[in-house]
């Protein structure tokens, strides 16, 4: 069920004249209205969904759209009724060009330049549909170990995505993350959940940054998981490395970071991604 005409009316403050349904992703249904005064909305919502689902997305939206670095869609409003919602600017999709491609990397590095005082954030989040414990810490990898490999492995392995040894390994590994992690850059601002399906390519105003899962960490994370499932071109890769040069030794770096979203992804669909996550436990504990 859809969120009722009237309550997206008064979260807008206008009539609705038309709605129709686009798509919203895996865990969100969406709408399109198109407002009395011919502005179009997006709309999106999930029933069920914890009540400050879409309070944590709008904030973490405000939070990368204040870097002034990359576009990001302005927040609306949103309702906490139920079906809770969702309502961002709309952005009308086109072709990307390489100039886009470009502007990605250029703009990524700017909004990982743009920083925070802490690694973590300021509340907890999500991350799709589950939770994300942010709770800052002295350096990296105290937080990356604490508040990402460590509670989603133990999630993991209740989902019955990866096995007990697995959990025990992960855990294991977690402790030895400030022998394999640099802790002497300053937090980064991330996305988060950086994979093409969250950059639309606007066709008119170039590359723009939605559903993040935001906090302060080490850059490298975000680049990290753009590797992971493809869909970015390499001519972002190195506009991203002619504004902000990576530390030497960062490819040896990419699985450790994958793991983090390997996990998620074998709370949210089971044992599918267990063989992946295997092999980078084994790499970096052998």
């Amino acid at each position: 069920m859809s969120p009722p005409r009237d309550a997206i009316e008064a979260a807008l403050g206008a009539s609705v004249v038309d709605m129709r349904p686009v798509s919203g992703g895996d865990a969100n249904h969406a709408l399109k209205a198109t407002l009395a005064d011919e502005r179009d909305v997006f709309v999106k919502y999930r029933r069920g969904a914890r009540r400050d689902l879409y309070q944590a997305e709008a904030d973490g939206l405000a939070w990368l759209r204040s870097a002034g670095a990359l576009d990001v869609p302005r927040v609306l409003a949103v309702g906490p009724d139920e079906p809770a919602f969702l309502a961002l600017e709309w952005v009308e999709s086109g072709p990307s060009s390489v100039n886009d491609h470009q502007r990605l990397g250029e703009g990524l590095a700017r909004l990982h330049a743009a920083g925070a005082e802490q690694f973590g954030y300021r509340r907890g989040n999500y991350i799709g549909p589950l939770s994300q414990p942010n709770d800052v810490a002295a350096d990296w990898p105290e937080f990356y170990g604490r508040s990402r490999l460590q509670p989603m492995a133990v999630r993991a392995g209740l989902a019955g995505g990866i096995d007990r040894h697995t959990v025990v390994a992960i855990e294991q590994l977690a402790l030895r993350l400030p022998e394999l992690l640099p802790a002497d850059e300053p937090p980064a601002r991330l996305h988060g959940d950086l994979w093409s399906g969250n950059v639309i390519f606007a066709k008119e105003g170039g590359p723009v940054l939605v559903d993040p899962a935001v906090y302060a960490g080490h850059r490298e994370i975000d680049l990290a998981m753009m590797r992971l499932f493809g869909g970015f071109d390499d001519v972002t890769f190195a506009a991203y490395q002619s504004v902000a040069p990576l530390q030497p030794g960062w490819e040896e770096r990419v699985p450790i970071y994958q793991l983090y979203p390997l996990l998620v992804h074998a709370v949210l669909f089971g044992a599918t991604y267990g063989s992946s996550i295997d092999a980078i436990v084994a790499r970096y504990t052998a």
